[in-house]
């Protein structure tokens, strides 16, 4: 009897988890595929994805699983290669776009007429669609992994930019602040000593929304031919 309840028990585990655990527990679990993708895709022979005239437009099998192309290429080897290859992308911009939010909503806060112009920048970017902006990015810079990600992380900043500016400016008005820049200390300082601390989370949580979009309006770009090169 005892040994019946302790495996319902085992079993009813995840059940009992509250949803604080379960969306954490999905986030690690997502982030490990994810990461383990990446891994496998660095170690893909180029060998095996070449063409092989004779093995074309084979159905899914043991040795290919999801069949092969028209060039005789394994289906699967490159699905596990782009999707690497796409992971590191958004990982990449995103990363780079919020550096740029970062950056800029410090910036703004430095006076009205920075902040005026970072406003104005915000309004700009976000007034062209972000496709046409990222094509334009990548064409300039070449195309390739290198012009994508630019080009993603130059279009993707400005709603996180948008949140720290506001995020900022509230902080700016906190009594510790003031007191701060009363003693003398530097602009620079009262920005990395005080305020960055407390808009960390607003970062993470920023750079972690990016990097979907990131990833999706990457396969976008690469789709309509002006992106990821499809050898």
């Amino acid at each position: 009897m005892d040994e019946s309840v302790n495996k319902v028990n085992k079993f009813d585990v995840l059940g009992n988890m509250n949803l604080r655990t379960k969306t954490l527990l999905a986030i690690g679990l997502s982030a490990f595929i994810l990461i383990l993708v990446v891994i496998i895709s660095f170690f893909i022979d180029p060998t095996s994805i070449t063409t092989n005239w004779t093995a074309m437009n084979q159905p899914p099998s043991l040795e290919h699983w999801f069949g092969t192309d028209w060039l005789g290429r394994d289906m699967f080897i490159r699905t596990l290669k782009g999707l690497g290859l796409s992971v590191q992308v958004g990982f990449f911009a995103s990363i780079l776009s919020s550096i740029i939010a970062i950056a800029l909503a410090f910036v703004s806060s430095f006076n009205k007429h920075l902040d005026s112009f970072v406003s104005w920048l915000i309004d700009v970017f976000l007034s062209i669609p972000h496709i046409l902006l990222i094509i334009l990015i990548s064409i300039a810079l070449g195309g390739g992994a290198f012009g994508v990600i630019m080009g993603v992380a130059f279009t993707h900043w400005t709603s996180l930019a948008r949140v720290l500016r506001a995020e900022i400016k509230r902080i700016k008005t906190s009594e510790f602040v003031t007191i701060s820049e009363k003693l003398g200390q530097s602009k620079l300082w009262i920005a990395r000593k005080q305020i960055l601390p407390l808009v960390i989370t607003q970062v993470i949580v920023g750079t972690i929304l990016i990097f979907p979009h990131a990833i999706m309006h990457e396969a976008s770009v690469t789709f309509l031919g002006f992106g990821l090169s499809p050898h």
